[in-house]
C-alpha cells in the first residue's frame, strides 16, 4: 500500500543576525544555512496497520507526513502510496486519504460545523447516500449531535478534534493521517477518540498512520513504530519487540512499616520514597526479583509489592539515547 524509498529532503534557511550593520549586509548577500530534514529514509506499510511515527522535535516527522500527503516535494527518493505518487498525483490522490493536524483545522471558523461538512461534501463530491450514511456514523460514535450546529470557533479544543476526525473521515479515506489527534484532551475524550480509531481500522479497514508525543496513544492504538531521528529512520518494529528488548527494566512498588530514611537497596535505583512506600527501578538481568525481595526483608517490613514492566515512555527515552538522539 505504501513503499518509501530513499526519500531526502532539505531546507535553505537564511541566517539571521542582530545589529544595523548585519541587517544591512544581508540586503546585499545573505548568508544561509541548509538543514537536513530526511536522509535516504525507507520503509512500507500494508493495508490495515496502525503505525506510530515518533521522534523527538526537530526529526522530521511533520515533514515526512507532507510529503506523503502531497504537500511537499521530496529532493530525492521515490513514494508510492495507493498507486500514485503523493506530489504529482494530487487531484485523485486526496480524495482517498483523511488527514488531521492537531494545529490545523480543515473546518471553516465562523460557520456551523454542520456547513464545514456540507461544504467537504462538495469538495469531495461524496454521493449523498454515501455522505449521510458516513455522517450518521461519525455523528454516534464520536457524540457530535449536540456540536453540528455550533459555530467552530465556539467549540472547545476537544469538541474541535472530534469535528476535525470527523471531517476528514467524511468521504471513506483508504488512509489516515493523524498528526497530535489528541493533543489537549481530557481524559475521556482521549480514551473515546483512541476507541474510534481502533473501530475504523477494525471495521473499515483503514490504514492510519500516527505522529505524537504522547506514548500512552502509541501504547493504545499502534502496531508496530518507526522511530525517526535527525533526519534518520532509526527503529522499524513492534511495540512488543520493544518491550522485549528492554523487559529487563521493572518498575517495583514496595509498602512497608513506617522506615525513617530512604531505602538504599544494592542493585536498584529510588525513584520515589516516602517512610511507608518506595518506588525502584531495577535491572532484572542483574537483580532479579527474588534476591531484591531478600534484600528489601533485611532493611524493612515488607507490607505490599508489585511489579510492573518500565512505562513507554522511558523506554522510548532509552531508545532515543541510544542512538544519541
Amino acid at each position: 500500500m505504501i513503499t518509501v524509498e530513499g526519500l531526502s529532503k532539505s531546507f535553505r534557511v537564511p541566517k539571521r543576525t542582530s545589529g544595523l550593520k548585519q541587517a544591512m549586509k544581508a540586503l546585499v548577500a545573505r548568508e544561509h544555512t541548509d538543514i537536513h530534514a530526511l536522509s535516504d529514509i525507507s520503509f512500507s506499510i500494508a493495508p490495515g496497520e496502525i503505525v506510530g511515527y515518533i521522534g523527538p522535535n526537530g526529526a522530521g516527522k511533520s515533514t515526512t507526513i507532507k510529503i506523503m500527503s502531497g504537500i511537499l516535494v521530496p529532493d530525492r527518493g521515490t513514494c508510492s502510496i495507493l498507486g500514485y505518487t503523493p506530489w504529482k498525483d494530487r487531484v485523485p490522490y486526496v480524495k482517498r486519504i483523511g488527514v488531521v493536524f492537531g494545529q490545523r483545522s480543515q473546518l471553516w471558523w465562523d460557520v456551523p460545523v454542520l456547513d464545514s461538512f456540507e461544504l467537504l461534501r462538495e469538495i469531495y463530491r461524496i454521493p449523498a447516500k454515501d455522505y449521510h450514511s458516513n455522517l450518521s456514523m461519525l455523528t454516534e460514535t464520536l457524540d457530535l449531535a449536540s456540536l453540528l450546529s455550533t459555530p467552530v470557533r465556539q467549540l472547545s479544543l476537544g469538541q474541535r478534534m472530534r469535528c476535525e476526525i470527523a471531517a476528514s473521515l467524511l468521504h471513506s479515506p483508504d488512509l489516515l493521517f493523524l498528526d497530535e489527534p489528541t493533543i489537549g484532551l481530557d481524559a475521556v475524550s482521549k480514551i473515546a477518540v483512541r476507541q474510534f480509531i481502533r473501530t475504523i481500522n477494525r471495521e473499515k479497514g483503514v490504514t492510519v498512520i500516527l505522529t505524537t508525543h504522547d506514548m500512552n496513544d502509541i501504547e493504545a492504538l499502534a502496531h508496530r513504530l518507526l522511530l525517526i531521528g535527525k533526519g534518520r529512520l532509526l527503529y522499524d518494529g513492534s511495540l512488543t519487540d520493544l518491550r522485549t528488548r528492554f523487559g529487563s527494566a521493572k518498575v517495583v512498588t514496595v509498602d512497608y512499616r513506617e522506615h525513617p530514611s530512604p531505602l538504599q537497596i544494592e542493585g536498584t535505583s529510588l525513584l520515589s520514597w516516602s517512610p511507608e512506600r518506595a518506588v525502584l527501578g531495577v535491572n532484572t538481568d542483574h537483580t532479579p526479583i527474588a534476591q531484591l525481595m531478600t534484600r528489601l526483608t533485611e532493611q524493612v517490613e515488607v507490607l505490599d509489592l508489585s511489579v510492573e514492566t518500565e512505562p513507554i515512555e522511558d523506554i522510548i527515552v532509552r531508545l532515543y539515547k541510544e542512538f544519541q538522539i
